[in-house]
């Protein structure tokens, strides 16, 4: 479970055999998607223009083996039994919103999630699972 489009985008051509399914909701979705990230990620090839963010709901975080919160304070978002659910499959990665940034930032912040994404894929299947 990630937060935005853009890395589940990432995430779906890694190899089955890891056991990844990758979905992006938020705890307070934007109304549509960033242009400048759908821009970006056009320059990777990859399309997220018709993607309409979702709202994170309690039944993706129970069903996730691993979730990914980027640069919020899940604490003030996401009630306490959602919190409870949580804890075994967490990761927490401190990124910037791009909301507002410049081009080049934003370049940078999707860098960032691609290399970090890369680090998933060196994950086995039993270590999503645990």
């Amino acid at each position: 479970m990630l937060r935005t489009p853009d890395e589940a985008k990432w995430l779906r051509p890694l190899p089955r055999s890891i056991g990844i399914n990758a979905q992006s909701a938020g705890t307070i979705p934007s109304p549509r998607i960033n242009p400048t990230v759908v821009d970006v990620m056009r320059e990777r090839g990859i399309d997220i223009s018709s993607n309409q963010p979702k709202t994170l709901a309690p039944e993706l975080i129970r069903d996730a083996s691993l979730v990914v919160t980027i640069g919020c304070s899940i604490e003030e978002a996401c009630p306490k039994p959602i919190i409870a659910q949580m804890q075994k499959k967490l990761i927490e990665w401190h990124l910037d919103d791009p909301k507002g940034k410049p081009l080049e930032e934003v370049r940078r912040i999707r860098d960032e999630i691609e290399h970090k994404i890369g680090e998933l894929s060196t994950l086995s299947a039993s270590s999503l699972d645990d």
